[in-house]
């Protein structure tokens, strides 16, 4: 799967699309037929997949963080398991965000054990059940939904309001991981994140296959740090313009941008030049935590551009306060059924 998705996927379907179709139809047909026919293991613990139809950019890891809070505030004690993408990792492991490095086990779990355990692994079963080890009585499984490898009591599937679903094409002509008739199927609620139409037509189609739609708002924390400052922003995420337009939105001026694949280990040529395009200008460079935790991983060159960078740190917020401790809580009923049904 790219980390860097073809600007074409995100406009409306063109000759690269329908060019691309013969190819998208076949691994929709295995992408679906995964779907339709996956028997994953079990755990004796209520499991919470964050998962969303399209490749990258839509806000999982904001989305598993806001929900690790709000199980923790409930009294319990949340675990997330990760495939860590991006970190070189093979096997299985519980992330010390002191001791371990984005390149190790990804820049998002590092971003996630802030706030929970995280365990990192290409087997989700494994890494839930290690997460029960450590006393975990809750599991959130960032990411996973099309992979079929842990069974999960409720799919909350996250899309960004302004990208949607893109051009509507599965790999490789579009950024579907699947067709999305097979992915509602399993769908249980529909989180969008944001305000703008982009994800009407997927919103409406979840609301004919009659499941529930909730909203959501990244909202920026350090709006302080960014407000009347000319900026050098750059960004190594699934949606770039995103955190430009956030910047804007939080009264940074910005002077110039740069674009890189999302996950992108910066180089020293590319660290150079940033530097020197924001000294000759005297803009502020700026980055996201994503992006700031690799840095940090980096080398001398990459820790030093850390050092000088803002950070425009962002926080999931639901309109209506209830929402995360509902899901929550029917995730856990779920559970409950199921092993009563098991047993």
């Amino acid at each position: 799967m790219t980390s860097e998705a073809p600007p074409f996927w995100w406009e409306k379907p063109d000759w690269r699309a329908r060019a691309l179709s013969p190819l998208s139809k076949i691994y929709g047909m295995v992408a679906g037929r995964r779907i339709r026919r996956a028997k994953p293991p079990t755990i004796s613990l209520p499991v919470l997949c964050i998962g969303n139809f399209t490749v990258g950019g839509a806000g999982k890891t904001p989305t598993s963080i806001a929900f690790a809070q709000a199980v923790a505030a409930l009294g319990l004690k949340p675990g997330i398991v990760s495939r860590g993408y991006g970190g070189a990792f093979s096997g299985l492991h519980r992330v010390d965000p002191d001791l371990d490095s984005a390149r190790h086990v990804g820049d998002e779990p590092m971003l996630l054990a802030r706030h929970a355990v995280v365990v990192v692994s290409a087997d989700r079963f494994a890494g839930a059940k290690a997460l029960q080890a450590e006393g975990c009585d809750f599991i959130i499984m960032d990411d996973g939904f099309q992979s079929a490898r842990l069974y999960f009591d409720y799919a909350l599937m996250v899309v960004d309001a302004g990208r949607g679903i893109g051009n509507g094409h599965v790999i490789p002509g579009g950024p579907l991981r699947a067709p999305l008739t097979d992915q509602l199927v399993r769908t249980d609620a529909l989180l969008k994140i944001g305000s703008a139409s982009g994800a009407d037509q997927v919103v409406r189609n979840a609301a004919r296959a009659a499941k529930p739609v909730y909203e959501a708002l990244l909202i920026p924390t350090s709006v302080k740090d960014i407000e009347g400052k000319s900026l050098l922003a750059f960004a190594g995420i699934g949606d770039p313009s995103k955190f430009f337009k956030t910047l804007q939105e939080s009264g940074g001026i910005i002077g110039h941008t740069r674009s890189f694949p999302d996950h992108h280990p910066y180089t020293d040529d590319e660290i150079a030049d940033l530097v020197r395009s924001a000294d000759a200008e005297g803009l502020t460079l700026t980055t996201t935590a994503k992006d700031h935790v690799r840095l940090l991983d980096g080398s001398e060159a990459a820790r030093a551009l850390a050092a000088r960078t803002l950070v425009l740190d962002v926080e999931l917020v639901f309109p209506h306060p209830q929402t995360a401790a509902r899901i929550i809580s029917e995730t856990r009923e779920r559970a409950r059924s199921r092993l009563i049904r098991q047993s």
